[in-house]
């Protein structure tokens, strides 16, 4: 089956880790689908990768991404970026983080410019790219730097039962609690509800707003950030006509019942959105990033590597964030189907 869509990029992430094989993995669960991608990997370290995992992958060079969607059906499609030193696994090389960072620069590119309906990230390993100067707590905030002036990257992670929005993201978390202002929850409720609107296609999203402290602060006796800080946000965003409620005590607004009550939920900071996603669901949830001109989604897991090389890894994040990619790419009017 090939589609008429544009095929998705997929970046190589980090070389010495799982990116390699649960990209081989993702070809096989997906080749029959009608939902060709490629990868933007070094041709002869994925070739490699397939035979040193006994995985029956055919390999095919292409060099543009228009040849992906034709090739697809037959192996998986690589559009060649060089790595500098040879592959150790298990132990990132720095001397390979400038390919990582030109993958994810090339893929965006062609995400942002029409070659790619989407893109979709593999894991990095950011230790290894700060040591070539790379500046950005992680990929959101580096894609966000490639879109330009304009454009306030916001991260979600989603999956089958429940979407999550952390108002901060990639800092301490004593940063995190005391950087929390009515402005920047507002901010991020804002591009949640646009999000959800564009990208899945939702008339009117439901926003449950987590409170910061226990009990949601139990009228002030535990804190005062849910009244000072957080009902004003609530109070803001529906005199927008944005549907937000809370704050809701975090410890009780994950259950299924509580989770059939809204669309989405805005977390005061990183692990109380990531916690209860990672609990219900650690191989189907997805990272989306909201608010980009282009679709971005990612596996929500990072390198692993201390299990690389050893064909255990598990595709299920990636193929999920390859489904959901193509699903938002639909919903933007890029030639797919539901």
């Amino acid at each position: 089956m090939r589609s008429l869509a544009p095929p998705v990029a997929l970046t190589m992430g980090e070389p010495a880790g799982i990116a390699a094989e649960i990209t081989l993995k993702a070809w096989l669960a997906l080749r029959n689908t009608g939902s060709p991608f490629f990868v933007l990997q070094d041709f002869d370290h994925l070739s490699d990768a397939a035979g040193a995992l006994s995985l029956s992958v055919p390999v095919i060079s292409i060099s543009r991404s228009d040849e992906a969607s034709e090739a697809f059906n037959e192996g998986l499609p690589v559009m060649s970026v060089p790595l500098k030193a040879p592959v150790a696994v298990g132990r990132p090389d720095p001397r390979n983080a400038s390919s990582v960072v030109d993958a994810i620069r090339l893929a965006t590119e062609m995400a942002a410019s029409g070659p790619a309906a989407a893109l979709v990230t593999n894991p990095i390993q950011k230790s290894a790219l700060y040591e070539i100067g790379f500046c950005f707590p992680g990929h959101t905030e580096f894609l966000e730097h490639l879109a330009g002036p304009g454009h306030r990257a916001t991260m979600m992670l989603a999956s089958e039962q429940l979407k999550v929005i952390p108002v901060s993201i990639h800092e301490p978390l004593s940063a995190a609690v005391s950087g929390i202002s009515t402005a920047k929850i507002v901010e991020v409720a804002r591009a949640a509800d646009a999000g959800l609107r564009r990208d899945f296609g939702m008339e009117r999203p439901r926003l449950a707003i987590a409170g910061l402290n226990p009990h949601a602060g139990e009228q002030g006796s535990m804190g005062r950030e849910e009244i000072d800080v957080i009902m004003p946000a609530i109070e803001t965003l529906g005199r927008e006509g944005i549907d937000a409620h809370g704050p809701f005590p975090p410890d009780t607004m994950f259950t299924a019942r509580s989770r059939a009550g809204y669309d989405a939920a805005i977390c005061m900071y990183h692990d109380q959105a990531l916690i209860p996603i990672k609990t219900l669901d650690v191989d189907g949830g997805v990272n989306v990033t909201l608010g980009l001109p282009f679709v971005r989604t990612s596996p929500d897991h990072g390198t692993a590597l201390d299990i690389a090389g050893k064909g255990i890894a598990d595709p299920g994040s990636l193929v999920a964030a390859m489904r959901m990619a193509i699903r938002i790419a639909g919903h933007r009017g890029k030639g797919f189907g539901e």
